[in-house]
């Protein structure tokens, strides 16, 4: 007897097949591209300034995400009393782009080719890092679309303009972000304690007009009046450093930093997020796996990233 349709096809369980992105299709034909959500995997690290290891990011990311793909038509949240990511919501997992050891450029290149891609089907580009500095190509993917406001969450500021002539490392690419005139401003929350950028990059980001708050900050104003600071009905590319969570959550990362984000933070911001703005773009870096032999930070971005799209397609659909 079927049940909900539980009982429909194999039963898939997380730790059966292979480890695509929710077990979503495969789409290695990037000319083929058709789907409402595309996920490219950025393993790449040579940006890291500590410890290195966010190049194995996507892979554990996409196999912690099994978790939360049984089969069902969608996840229902019994507090919104809505089901996210219902089957017509078409996400395909592109694989991951080519990256050349020791060649920053190319590297970049080729991420920055596969977010073009994807902006080309006119699908969503959601993109697994990988270290910070990969946001620096998915930002320059965006140069023939329309403006839109940045928001970051992170521990650090990442507005170094060059340091002994590095200018796309990972304390760099808030910097490049925002000396591009299709990059409209800059919301910079969770920032905090010892940072990776001196004091005049502060005062500089500020001068640029960016946002800038901290953990404190932010739990003093509470998750909707932080999305409240965000330009209302901009389009908004966000870029989530798993750093900017509290290391107790999210231990498996290059820089932990102490009084991070604790989960819920972050998601009821992004939900009120999705129902002020259009989301355009997505990534998530520096998750680094071998430094959390529990799985918990691959656990939490898959879980973010999820809980997050279907926020944004709910909206969309309404």
């Amino acid at each position: 007897m079927k049940k909900h349709g539980y009982e429909e096809g194999r039963l898939n369980l997380p730790f059966v097949g292979i480890s695509t992105f929710a077990k979503r299709p495969i789409c290695t034909d990037w000319n083929e591209l058709k789907a409402d959500c595309a996920i490219l995997g950025a393993p790449f690290d040579f940006g890291t300034q500590f410890r290195a290891g966010a190049r194995f990011g996507p892979r554990a990311i996409r196999e912690a995400s099994t978790l939360f793909s049984f089969g069902h038509a969608g996840a229902y949240d019994h507090e919104d009393d809505v089901t996210y990511l219902p089957g017509d919501v078409e996400i395909v997992d592109m694989g991951d782009a080519d990256i050349i050891h020791t060649d920053t450029i190319k590297s970049h290149a080729n991420i920055e080719y596969g977010v073009r891609k994807i902006l080309e089907a006119g699908a969503l580009p959601v993109v697994l890092g990988g270290d910070h500095s990969v946001n620096i190509p998915c930002i320059n993917a965006f140069s023939e679309q329309e403006p839109f406001h940045l928001v970051q969450l992170d521990a650090h500021l990442d507005f170094v303009d060059e340091r002994h002539g590095v200018r796309f490392g990972h304390g760099n690419p808030m910097r490049r972000a925002a000396e591009k005139d299709y990059v409209t401003g800059l919301s910079q929350f969770g920032i905090r304690n010892v940072s990776s950028t001196a004091r005049e990059g502060y005062e500089d980001a500020r001068a640029r007009g960016s946002d800038i708050r901290s953990v404190r900050q932010f739990r003093q104003l509470g998750p909707q009046a932080m999305a409240e600071r965000v330009p209302e009905g901009a389009r908004v590319y966000v870029t989530i450093d798993i750093d900017g969570f509290d290391p107790s959550i999210a231990p498996g990362t290059g820089t932990p930093s102490h009084g991070g984000f604790l989960y819920y933070e972050v998601l009821e911001f992004l939900q009120q997020l999705t129902s002020r703005n259009m989301v355009v773009g997505i990534d998530l870096v520096e998750v680094a796996p071998d430094y959390d032999p529990t799985g918990s930070t691959s656990t939490l971005a898959a879980q973010v990233l999820l809980n997050f799209l279907g926020f944004i397609f709910h909206n969309k659909a309404r």
